[in-house]
């Protein structure tokens, strides 16, 4: 369990996160969602560490991290960008963490990796070869072979769209089951979103404005900023994402 214990921060004087309290189950597929400005992508860095946290307190499985570094975590990010090296071919880019880890994963489950996010026929292009979706696995294989303890995701989806995006979303969701991973993703989609997680964080304006399973949010939003926030930003897509939830409640 990944637990945040009234998790504050500020930046120049401001109030970024403000009484954070959070606890994720093992496995648990989260997003992130909010407004531009809301303190999505800052608490997301505080998990990883990359950001310190101000007061409070950040405990993984009955251990507090909250001054463990970065680097002894044991959690792993993949970024909006992908953060690929364009010198390296598909393959090298997602072996290259083991260089210096090399017990972290063996050659038969790296191979595993790679079919099972589809890859075998890309792995000796460059980087500039390969479509979007083809970066985002590639990127994806190459956070899993180091075996994260959670993953964490930066608007893994936001350049990618139509099949592909869906692909990708399914994907996440195979890894995340198929290795009982814990997974937090910072969206600004509320249909990413709801149809990606288990539970939605919605922040806004550095506080939790509810935090919940989609169906719960869809039916029962906690306050007007949620229902103005999520509803009327799905506009034309709303009426399958109601149709998708109703369904659920029946069944």
């Amino acid at each position: 369990m990944l637990e945040l214990k009234k998790i504050r921060k500020s930046f120049g004087g401001k109030t970024i996160l403000n009484g954070i309290d959070l606890q994720i189950e093992d496995g648990e597929i989260i997003s992130i969602l909010g407004p531009s400005g809301s303190g999505k992508t800052t608490l997301l860095n505080l998990i990883l560490g990359i950001t310190e946290i101000d007061s409070g307190k950040l405990i993984f499985n009955g251990k507090d991290l909250t001054d463990v570094p970065m680097e002894k975590r044991g959690f792993n990010i993949v970024f909006q960008d992908y953060a690929l090296f364009p010198n390296l071919n598909a393959y090298e880019n997602i072996v290259y963490g083991l260089k210096n880890n090399p017990d972290r994963s063996t050659k038969e489950e790296v191979g595993e990796m790679i079919r099972l996010l589809n890859l075998e026929e890309h792995l000796d292009k460059k980087i500039e070869q390969l479509s979007g979706g083809q970066k985002q696995r590639v990127a994806l294989a190459r956070t899993m072979v180091m075996k994260p303890k959670v993953l964490l995701m930066d608007e893994p989806l936001s350049a990618l769209d139509g099949v592909i995006k869906e692909s990708i979303k399914e994907r996440i969701k195979m890894i995340a089951r198929e290795f009982h991973l814990t997974t937090i993703i910072v969206t600004h989609d509320p249909e990413e979103a709801l149809t990606l997680s288990d539970r939605v964080l919605i922040i806004n304006n550095g506080k939790i404005s509810q935090f919940a399973r989609p169906e719960e949010i869809i039916h029962h939003p906690d306050n007007p900023f949620i229902r103005e926030f999520i509803l009327n930003q799905l506009e034309i897509k709303r009426s399958n994402i109601f149709t998708l939830f109703q369904s659920e409640v029946r069944a």
